[in-house]
C-alpha cells in the first residue's frame, strides 16, 4: 500500500532519535509550549552541614522547654509584678510572723495616775515597742502632769523612752520642762519620774521665770514641781528686788 502523502505545507513526520522530540512532535505539542526542564540532582550533606544540623536540632530540644516554662512563669506571676493584689493568682510565698520589735504606733496617746491618783498623760508623734518589753521608743515626746493644788507641769523633747510598767519616762534633745507659775527650763537631757512627779537632770540647764534666768549644770525637781534645786555651777540674774 502507498503511504499517505504529507497535507501541503506541513513537513513530513520523523521518527525520534532518543535524545530529543523530532519535528512532529513539536508541531504535536502546538505552539507557544514549552518543555519542562529536567529536574536537578540531589545532592547530598557535607559533614559540617550534618554536623551544624544536629548541633541546631539538639539546642531546639532544651530551648523549647526552658521557653514554655519561661512563657508560665510570666502569666503566673504577672498580676504580682502590675502590683493588683486583688486578682485571682497561684503564687507561693513565705509567712513572716510579725515580731514585738517591729510594732510603731503613730500618734499615741497613754494616761495613768500618780501615787496621789492625779492624772498624767503622754503623747508623741510616733512610738516603736521594743522587743516584748512595755518600753517604748517616743518621737516628738509630750507629757502633761496635774498637781494637787491644780498646778500642771508640762514637758517636751525631741526623743523620748517611755517605760511603761514603772512610769519612768527619759528625755533628750531640746528638752523643755514648763510649770503653770512661770518657770521654765531648757536642757538637753532629763529623766521624769510621773507616779512621783519628780524630775532630774545632770546636762548643762537654762532657767527662766519671774526671778530672773539662772543657768547651772543640773537640776532636781521635786516635791511635785513645788521645790527646784540647781546643781554644780549655778550662776542668776534677778531681776526686780529679789
Amino acid at each position: 500500500m502507498m503511504a499517505n502523502p504529507s497535507p501541503p505545507g506541513r513537513p513530513p513526520a520523523q521518527r525520534l532519535d532518543g535524545l530529543g522530540a523530532g519535528p512532529r512532535d513539536a508541531a504535536e505539542d502546538g505552539p507557544g509550549r514549552q518543555m519542562l526542564a529536567l529536574s536537578r540532582e540531589r545532592r547530598g550533606l557535607s559533614r559540617g552541614q550534618l554536623a551544624r544540623r544536629r548541633f541546631a536540632v539538639r539546642w531546639t530540644k532544651r530551648l523549647l522547654p526552658a521557653l514554655a516554662l519561661a512563657l508560665l512563669s510570666a502569666v503566673v506571676f504577672w498580676p504580682e509584678i502590675e502590683g493588683n493584689e486583688d486578682r485571682s493568682r497561684v503564687s507561693f510565698r513565705r509567712t513572716v510572723q510579725p515580731r514585738a520589735e517591729g510594732l510603731r504606733v503613730v500618734n499615741p496617746r497613754y494616761q495613768g495616775i500618780d501615787d496621789l491618783n492625779r492624772p498624767f498623760t503622754i503623747t508623741a508623734d510616733a512610738a516603736q515597742q521594743e522587743g516584748a518589753t512595755q518600753i517604748l521608743n517616743l518621737e516628738e515626746p509630750r507629757g502633761d502632769l496635774l498637781l494637787t493644788d491644780g498646778a500642771w507641769i508640762y514637758v517636751q523633747a525631741r526623743t523620748g523612752r517611755f517605760d511603761r510598767p514603772a512610769n519612768h519616762l527619759d528625755l533628750a534633745g531640746a528638752v523643755t520642762i514648763y510649770h503653770d507659775s512661770g518657770l521654765m527650763l531648757l536642757t538637753e537631757a532629763a529623766a521624769v519620774q510621773l507616779d512621783a512627779g519628780s524630775a532630774s537632770g545632770d546636762t548643762p540647764v537654762a532657767a527662766q521665770g519671774s526671778f530672773g534666768t539662772l543657768t547651772s549644770e543640773g537640776f532636781r525637781l521635786t516635791e511635785r514641781g513645788a521645790v527646784v534645786v540647781f546643781t554644780g555651777n549655778a550662776h542668776a540674774v534677778l531681776e526686780g528686788k529679789r
